[in-house]
């Protein structure tokens, strides 16, 4: 089914793609060592610079490990919808054979089947909204950390200009003073460095989060689909669907009225046939008593016997 292959190939891109843009990421810092060492660590006079890129830095990699381990997630809940479409197709008793049981399809089936116990109708729209609902719930971290993460390069930004304009307020007193002028200079690198980490990790971040969504999106529509064409005819009945069992039910007792119509008159058939066996067999008693009498007749004559004897 085109479902199973979709979701598979599309989570395996994904996770791909994650890997070679990190390997890719790490090989450019690796072959621009000389360059980027001394703009982030040579000249320093303060730690302003380190501490806030390596802010950027964690948050960075705290929101590349949720998005890792959903990525993850995803691709376990893929192969639980690819089994569950295979036990289907393979005629299975129980579908979820196999499956895990906290997985998504897994506790869809569960949820179903219970509404149909309970006789309930099944709203498919009130299950993907609580579905929507419920995986909108794993990506607060993620939103929380898209959303500030560029606030962070204006932050270090701010800070760093403000050492700049200590700087300068110390060149301004002393002319001569290499002390404040050293601090300007710092502190406009630190401006630098901090706003071009933290927009080169929005740019990554937001990159894999839209790669994040687009697996979101994917399950729970593949997750749709299976409940479309799979799980609602198994557990709802629809009235277009009782109205052509209807309609079979009919056709199958219209050919029923004609066989027994046909057998009605097979059996009049037959009672006329009967009838007239038992005319001919009647005619041929009537004849045969004549025939008796007069044998009795001849006999009484040969015999010269009286009526009485």
């Amino acid at each position: 089914m085109d479902t199973q292959r979709l979701l598979t190939s599309l989570s395996n891109k994904i996770l791909i793609q994650f890997a070679v843009v990190i390997v890719a990421t790490l090989a450019l810092i690796g072959f621009n060592y000389d360059v980027v060492y001394p703009f982030y660590f040579d000249n320093r006079l303060t730690d302003t610079g380190i501490v806030i890129n390596s802010a950027i830095l964690l948050l960075l990699l705290i929101g590349l490990g949720n998005i890792l381990w959903l990525l993850l997630r995803y691709r376990r809940e893929e192969s639980a919808i690819a089994a569950f479409i295979a036990n289907v197709e393979s005629l299975r008793p129980e579908p979820t054979d196999g499956l895990p049981s906290d997985s998504i399809i897994a506790r869809r089936h569960w949820t179903m089947h219970s509404i149909q116990q309970s006789h309930g109708t099944i709203d498919h729209a009130a299950l993907s909204a609580m579905l929507n609902a419920d995986e909108a719930t794993h990506f607060g971290l993620i939103r929380f950390i898209n959303n500030i993460l560029i606030l962070t390069g204006v932050f270090g930004t701010i800070v760093s200009l403000s050492i700049a304009l200590i700087g300068a307020s110390d060149v301004l007193e002393n002319a001569i003073s290499a002390t404040g002028m050293g601090l300007v200079i710092h502190g406009m690198s630190t401006a630098l460095s901090t706003t071009i980490t933290a927009i080169v990790c929005y740019v990554f971040f937001g990159y894999t989060y839209q790669r994040l969504t687009d697996a979101q999106t994917n399950l729970i529509s593949g997750v749709e689909q299976v409940t479309t064409s799979y799980l609602i005819p198994r557990f709802q009945i629809q009235t277009d669907n009782v109205l052509y069992d209807f309609t079979g039910l009919l056709q199958s007792l219209q050919g029923l009225v004609d066989q027994l119509q046909s057998s009605q008159r097979g059996f009049e058939a037959t009672q006329d046939q009967l009838a007239e066996t038992i005319t001919s067999y009647r005619e041929k008693v009537d004849d045969l008593d004549h025939r008796l009498d007069t044998i009795v007749g001849h006999l009484r004559s040969g015999f010269r016997l009286r009526d009485d004897e």
